[in-house]
């Protein structure tokens, strides 16, 4: 049954004389009235629940989603995060890859960054050298348990020896805590290359190395009276006249034992090894009373006891700028060189 509306034709269906058999398109059916089948525009049919029905199976209808506003979110409690052990201050290397020409994975820099594991704050003084010279200096705060960035490091800089220096101080002063706290960390290119390839074969993001565990405690000197001393034997000398009855002071000092005392083989490990950091102790302070600026120990290889000895006097004390153990053309790893600041 047809009948016009206007200029338009329109079809009426009921669901007596007619049905939809056939949909041809997104715009036409086929259409059976009464056993006749003809094609017809889909706006130009009324048939009851059509264009649902249509809609449904030619272009299904999206359900608009129901629109959200800020004041209807709930609102999340932040979860406290559990609190970590304390575990040091470490210097943290990211490593930045790249892909070469060949499509191999290279590193093109390292990202240093200062990691405090402590419940502590510090100040410091980080300085980057290479071959001993300075190269960075940056002074800033470590918050307790906070990453700091420091700076990037060209991956072709790492030939150049670099060591990493540090000075830290409590950024809340305690009585009985050391004044100030120096660190260092000297790599060798080899040991640094092994490092990175170690890393990408774990599947590792950084690495790092612990600069201290705890920061340490105030170290009480003694207090001699020199009345005391001159009575049991020894020479008392006026301050300003002090430095003209030092013995000489040395630029170089060997510490291998048979250099030092030709009883050395009636000795046991502990003993010399206590004999050396003495005889270090000695040069070390006639190197500050001459005002040198720097003075080499010779303390070879070895276990390695010795240097690391040494070491870890030298972090503790003021006078000593910085110190690097590096290669030299005369004593290859063997030695540490020693710079002062007055």
């Amino acid at each position: 049954m047809k009948f016009e509306v206007g200029d338009k034709v329109v079809v009426r269906l009921t669901n007596e004389d007619a049905e939809v058999v056939e949909v041809i398109n997104e715009r036409m059916v086929m259409v059976n009235v009464r056993g006749v089948k003809f094609p017809a525009y889909t706006d130009q049919l009324d048939y009851p629940y059509f264009k649902q029905f249509s809609k449904q199976k030619l272009v299904p209808e999206k359900k608009p989603v129901p629109k959200t506003y800020i004041d209807q979110v709930p609102t999340e409690k932040i979860k406290q995060l559990p609190k970590r052990d304390p575990n040091g201050v470490w210097i943290t290397f990211i490593p930045v890859f790249e892909q070469d020409d060949f499509g191999d994975e290279v590193v093109s820099l390292l990202k240093v960054h200062l990691h405090n594991q402590n419940d502590e704050g510090y100040a410091f003084t980080y300085k980057l050298n290479y071959f001993g010279e300075p190269d960075f200096e940056l002074k800033n705060q470590v918050l307790s348990h906070q990453d700091f960035y420091l700076h990037d490091i060209p991956f072709a800089n790492l030939n150049d020896s670099p060591s990493y220096h540090f000075e830290f101080q409590l950024l809340t002063p305690v009585k009985n805590k050391a004044p100030f706290y120096e660190a260092s960390l000297k790599l060798k290119p080899k040991q640094l290359f092994q490092r990175i390839q170690q890393l990408q074969e774990k599947g590792e993001p950084t690495f790092s190395y612990q600069l201290f565990k705890t920061y340490p405690d105030k170290v009480e000197e003694e207090k001699m009276e020199l009345g005391k001393l001159a009575a049991a034997g020894y020479k008392v000398y006026e301050a300003a006249k002090a430095r003209q009855h030092l013995p000489p002071a040395r630029t170089v000092v060997d510490l291998h034992i048979e250099k030092l005392t030709d009883n050395w083989k009636n000795m046991s490990n502990a003993e010399i090894l206590q004999f050396q950091v003495d005889e270090f102790e000695k040069y070390y302070e006639l190197a500050l009373a001459h005002y040198q600026p720097m003075l080499t120990v010779i303390h070879g290889l070895g276990s390695g006891r010795l240097r690391d000895e040494i070491h870890s006097l030298l972090r503790l004390r003021k006078p000593v700028k910085y110190f690097v153990n590096q290669y030299h053309p005369n004593y290859g790893y063997g030695a540490t060189e020693i710079y002062f600041q007055y």
